[in-house]
């Protein structure tokens, strides 16, 4: 989403290159870039001036250590003004009451119903709730059979009213029936227009008024710029929400909205969405999305990703493995299998320090795997487990039955030889060094 924001930041801190300090001269040349670089990512023109006068202010209140160049100190300085214009830190979901009610607003084409689903299966999976989605969209064709579809995926059941035109009643007898059916979370999906309108407005105050909803979040199109950031405030001056959602992420957006929302209505943003799979949502960091936005990666969420696949008996058995050097296929197409879980490739890559730069022109197919997924499944069960078995005839069968030529398995089994080489190397104590031996080798 920042990469435009990003190489512009990155031109702007190399004005201060090769100066001894930070001076009112060069900082405020290299602040008139970062001004224009946050305008032209559609963020509010009062809040980027407000901006660079306060890393002005306090890039030119520090002493510069001599290990540290001016450049290098005001990228901290940008860096922790921009997570504290984001909020300073992440915000917790409300999930007090039993059942806890949540209420999703925004308007239509927004990502409400598919975040209502994210947000379900993210409680289920990872705070063990019981949750019912429930179809307030009385308007919109096929919306209510749209959260029936997302329901069925992350298998949560969907309360609605066929014919019903009175979202309120659908709303409170949604929760009689959670309580009914021992569900402790109620998941409430309004409906939306295409801009506010009055009607739109009071039908989502009288839900909120009847409901009393323990959580009200406010779901935005980050893509819609400015815009989002007047719509949410016109909801909140209404509904007084809990908090902020920003979806589509992945899209092609100059991120003034997640730079400017929580200025506007003084409201956290607590989630993000980046893609349609249901487990595209994630806890909004600022100061994670700062270290993004400056293309410093985000390695913690990267290990928190990594360690929700991570299943401890598996790694167990597979060290052991690695120890005695019987790394096999099926060990490979496993390890693909929890990569694929983690989510978005380009993303997971953009997570590396140093990645995100790279990887801006570098397009990655989600399906990147499937290639060698075939390969692997055209094996028997013995090359699987043995692959030093993999003769030039079982190699050409191996690539008719996957489709491919007979190079790409080639290729393949040369990568499985490096990589089972590298984990021996590190599993026997040569460490890094070894390993950066051998990398610098291959």
């Amino acid at each position: 989403m920042f990469e435009n924001l990003s190489e512009r930041l990155e031109k702007s801190f190399k004005i201060l290159k090769g100066q001894g300090s930070i001076t009112e001269i060069n900082i405020a040349e290299s602040l008139k870039d970062v001004r224009r670089a946050l305008l032209d990512a559609d963020v509010n023109f009062k809040i980027a001036k407000t901006f660079t006068d306060t890393v002005k202010a306090k890039a030119l209140g520090q002493d510069v250590l001599n290990a540290v160049k001016p450049s290098q100190m005001i990228v901290k300085v940008v860096h922790d003004e921009l997570a504290e214009l984001m909020g300073g830190q992440s915000m917790d979901i409300n999930i007090k009451g039993n059942p806890t009610v949540i209420l999703i607003a925004g308007l239509q084409g927004s990502g409400k119903t598919t975040f209502s689903g994210k947000l379900a299966n993210y409680l289920k999976s990872k705070k063990q709730k019981l949750p019912l989605l429930v179809a307030c969209d009385i308007y919109r064709p096929a919306a209510i059979e749209q959260l029936k579809v997302l329901g069925e995926q992350i298998n949560v059941p969907v309360y609605s009213e066929e014919g019903s035109k009175d979202p309120v009643k659908i709303a409170k007898n949604a929760i009689k029936q959670a309580k009914k059916d021992g569900q402790n979370l109620v998941i409430v999906d309004t409906a939306g227009r295409l801009a506010i309108d009055a009607e739109m407005m009071n039908e989502i105050a009288a839900i909120n008024k009847a409901i009393e909803p323990h959580e009200t979040l406010f779901v935005v199109d980050s893509m819609t710029g400015q815009d989002a950031v007047n719509t949410a405030k016109e909801f909140n001056d209404r509904l007084n929400f809990d908090g902020v959602v920003l979806t589509k992420l992945d899209g092609d957006t100059r991120g003034g909205a997640a730079l400017s929302i929580r200025s506007v209505v003084n409201k956290p943003i607590k989630f993000i969405g980046s893609g349609e799979k249901m487990e595209a949502i994630d806890v909004f960091h600022p100061d994670r999305m700062a270290d993004r936005i400056l293309g410093m990666g985000d390695v913690v969420s990267l290990v928190e990703k990594a360690q929700e696949q991570y299943d401890q008996e598996e790694a167990r058995l597979l060290s052991k493995k690695i120890a005695k050097n019987q790394f096999d296929f099926n060990d490979f197409l496993s390890q693909i299998g929890q990569i694929k879980k983690m989510g978005n490739l380009k993303d997971l890559a953009g997570m590396i320090p140093g990645m995100g730069k790279m990887m801006k022109k570098v397009d990655v197919d989600d399906d990147a795997f499937k290639g060698i997924e075939a390969i692997i499944q055209s094996m028997t069960a013995e090359e699987r487990e043995n692959p030093k078995v993999i003769n030039g005839s079982r190699r050409k069968r191996i690539a008719r039955g996957s489709g491919n030529e007979i190079q790409e398995v080639n290729r393949l089994i040369k990568q499985f030889d490096e990589t089972k080489k590298m984990m021996k190397m590190m599993k026997d104590g040569k460490g890094m060094a070894g390993l950066m031996n051998k990398m610098g080798g291959m």
